[in-house]
């Protein structure tokens, strides 16, 4: 029998050449929620963790977000914090944007406290997540004399407080990675029975707060992810019901989230290109690539490639992404190594996860160092001046030349285009514009 294939086999079902790499299922998890879709905390964590927001950057944001989701319904709600008189104007013209259209709801963040209640009780918003730190870590030393009864009692207050603003309340429960499943068990069950006359069904946020969480069900709790959304889940929440919030302090972020999801956690709560307190939160382009893979968006995708001009807004504030950051970073989908510029010029797919000019909005790049040879040239010339050139073309050669003697003289930066294009123009004759 012959290995040679009659066509190569390229697995179109895992990889589309139209659209981001695809899970193909065997079997699909059962457990998997029937919808999925993210939530957005850059004006809450985004900027506890160091971003410089102003009313007006506030909703510069807002509105990049809105029109990366569009119909989609991959963001659909963004939350604030209220505590300052320009957060509070963000909050407003975010309403007023909602109340016109805008695909993003509005909510706030508080502390379950019945002061914080107060505060938003006038301020239109119809959900609040409210902080009810859940760890032994948080409880005994958060409160005076401290402990879990009265976390619980306080937390709970502040529940009936909401519940008669007409709020509905997301109890945000803080350090559950390092909680005792008890104890959550207990004040969720608490916290259902306050809203049951209501009829109003309150959403549990589980925060995996210094990134401890573990992507696995065969790990004990409190760390394991998955077992704790199948605990909830045995208490009768719905998948929509729940929310996940996870850091990156040891780089699960990503893995967490989509293990949170395969056990029915219909939402991620994170920040678009991952910004947040110490290492971040959860980058939902990233949890939304995957989700799209897993099968979710099928009636209509976000824009990605919307996603640029919040990376160019991040970086005018002093506040742009790592060069190497995935899907968005500057080098991101460049290389410098001449093998793999030579795999773009005769099969550029051999070097690309995914079509990402056509999904992301941004080119495959090549930047010459002393190991790009000509093929990494060839490439650069092609993208820039839209020419097939021969290896053996005397203009190329001739670039070549200069870039080599760079090299040998020591240089040990790569050759980016705004260097070449006058090398390149002089050589071919051409004229080249900004």
């Amino acid at each position: 029998m012959s290995l040679e294939p009659q066509t190569p086999d390229y697995f179109l079902d895992s990889f589309p050449r139209d659209n981001f790499p695809q899970y193909v299922w065997d079997p699909r998890p059962a457990t998997l929620p029937a919808e999925a879709w993210t939530t957005e905390t850059t004006h809450r964590d985004g900027q506890q963790g160091g971003i410089p927001l102003t009313t007006e950057s506030s909703l510069t944001i807002y509105d990049i977000l809105c029109r990366f989701t569009g119909q989609s319904g991959a963001i659909r709600q963004a939350e604030f914090f209220v505590y300052r008189p320009s957060d509070r104007a963000a909050l407003e013209g975010a309403l007023e944007r909602y109340q016109g259209g805008a695909p993003i709801q509005p909510t706030t963040w508080i502390r379950a406290a019945r002061k914080d209640v107060a505060l938003i009780g006038a301020l239109g918003v119809r959900e609040t997540g409210m902080l009810a730190s859940i760890s032994d870590y948080h409880t005994f030393h958060k409160f005076t004399p401290g402990g879990r009864e009265q976390a619980a009692s306080t937390y709970l207050d502040a529940v009936r407080m909401a519940l008669d603003a007409g709020i509905r309340p997301r109890l945000h429960l803080e350090d559950a990675t390092r909680a005792s499943t008890d104890f959550i068990e207990y004040f969720v069950n608490a916290v259902q029975e306050v809203c049951a006359p209501s009829g109003m069904r309150p959403k549990f946020r589980v925060c995996d707060t210094m990134g401890l969480g573990l992507p696995y069900d065969d790990v004990a709790l409190p760390r394991s992810i998955p077992r704790i959304f199948k605990r909830l889940r045995a208490l009768g929440l719905e998948p929509e019901e729940l929310e996940f919030h996870p850091h990156n302090d040891t780089w699960l972020v990503v893995p967490n989230c989509l293990a949170a999801v395969r056990e029915g956690c219909a939402a991620i709560n994170g920040t678009s290109l991952g910004k947040g307190e110490r290492t971040g939160n959860a980058p939902l382009e990233a949890v939304l690539m995957h989700l799209i893979g897993m099968g979710y968006f099928t009636d209509g995708q976000p824009d990605f490639t919307a996603l640029n001009d919040l990376a160019d807004f991040y970086a005018s504030m002093g506040e742009g992404v790592p060069a190497k950051y995935p899907l968005y970073g500057r080098d991101a989908h460049r290389t410098r190594a001449g093998i793999h510029a030579d795999g773009l010029n005769k099969f550029w797919w051999m070097y690309a996860p995914f079509n990402v000019p056509a999904l992301l909005g941004r080119p495959l790049e090549v930047s010459l160092t002393k190991d790009s040879g000509l093929a990494g040239l060839i490439f650069i010339v092609k993208q820039h001046l839209g020419v097939e050139v021969a290896k053996d073309d005397p203009g190329l050669q001739g670039v070549y030349d200069w870039m080599v003697a760079e090299f040998d003289h020591g240089r040990q930066t790569a050759i980016e285009w705004e260097e070449l294009a006058p090398v390149v123009a002089q050589a071919f004759g051409v004229a080249i514009g900004d």
